[in-house]
């Protein structure tokens, strides 16, 4: 099968596209023939060697993906071959940056017929994402105010529209250039991160959803009421310390299984969340789609075209 992949961590530049061996599935996996991956800032971070633990060469980076079951694992009962999926990988196996991926069965969904390869791989990691922290993590209730750092980006993105669902107050973060963008998924508020200090502006949040990281989360803080939480994606595997005893740091537990991910397919379909914009790249152009995640000035997502 053609990969992309990477034999020691570096810049985009390590980035190799060619031909590696066919996955084969164990008991209970299915092989997909992937069509479209995603790409997110944990897949730079990976090839950078941020996330170095466990990690075999050649790896194949990318972590969520949509396409069609071509075999079944012994066991493999949950879908027949031509079935349309999307899932999300589990780390550090990863390996969306592929024609063909073997994942266990129970962390894919079916992919909902109205929507495409490329859209649904847009808001597989994303998507669960943000449910995940913003729902269970937070528990975000109708009422509460939520600042969502990175409101531009995919998480963030999803994250305004499901905050807005909830009936909370969405306050965000994001360049000028995207505040309409992200006033059109849901935020009532835009604050230009780079002309704008947040803390000066908002304060007696209820909640603080971080996919920033650096200061951000330290910062966020001072925006809490007292007993508000904050949840960073973005702060590494932990959360961050929080300087107030009167604030909750949480650090959300994104696992991968199939009733989170329907639950993303099914608030798209159903037009609670907007599909994101997407920039698409061939899979073989992976680098330079790298390169503009490092900027880390996108609006949306960028996908990988793979068929």
């Amino acid at each position: 099968m053609k990969a992309c992949f990477f034999r020691a961590f570096g810049g985009p530049e390590v980035l190799q596209y060619g031909d590696l061996p066919d996955p084969v599935p164990a008991a209970g996996e299915v092989v997909v023939d992937i069509h479209a991956a995603s790409v997110n800032a944990a897949d730079w971070k990976m090839r950078a060697g941020q996330y170095s633990a466990g990690i075999d060469f050649p790896h194949v980076p990318g972590r969520d993906f949509s396409g069609v079951v071509a075999a079944l694992g012994k066991g493999a009962r949950d879908f027949k071959v031509g079935d349309a999926v999307f899932g999300v990988c589990e780390v550090p196996r990863e390996g969306a940056y592929a024609e063909k991926i073997a994942i266990r069965q129970e962390i894919l969904a079916r992919k909902p017929a109205s929507l495409t390869h490329v859209q649904c791989a847009s808001i597989a990691l994303a998507g669960l994402t943000a449910l995940i922290s913003i729902e269970d993590t937070l528990k975000l209730k109708a009422g509460e105010t939520i600042l969502i750092h990175g409101g531009a980006g995919g998480v963030g993105g999803f994250a305004i529209a499901l905050a807005k669902h909830l009936g909370a107050r969405v306050v965000t973060t994001a360049s000028a250039a995207n505040h309409d963008y992200v006033r059109a998924l849901g935020a009532d508020e835009a604050i230009d991160y780079r002309a704008q200090d947040f803390t000066r502006i908002v304060s007696g949040c209820d909640a603080v959803f971080d996919t920033v990281g650096g200061d951000v989360p330290l910062r966020s803080f001072a925006v809490l009421r007292s007993g508000g939480r904050l949840a960073s994606v973005a702060a590494g595997g932990a959360a961050p310390a929080s300087p107030r005893p009167d604030a909750t740091s949480l650090r959300p537990k994104v696992n991968r299984d199939r009733p989170h991910l329907d639950k993303v397919a099914a608030l798209v379909v159903q037009g609670v969340v907007p599909l994101p914009a997407i920039v698409e790249y061939p899979l073989a152009e992976a680098a330079a789609a790298h390169r503009v995640s490092e900027a880390r000035h996108l609006r949306g997502k960028l996908i990988l075209r793979v068929r």
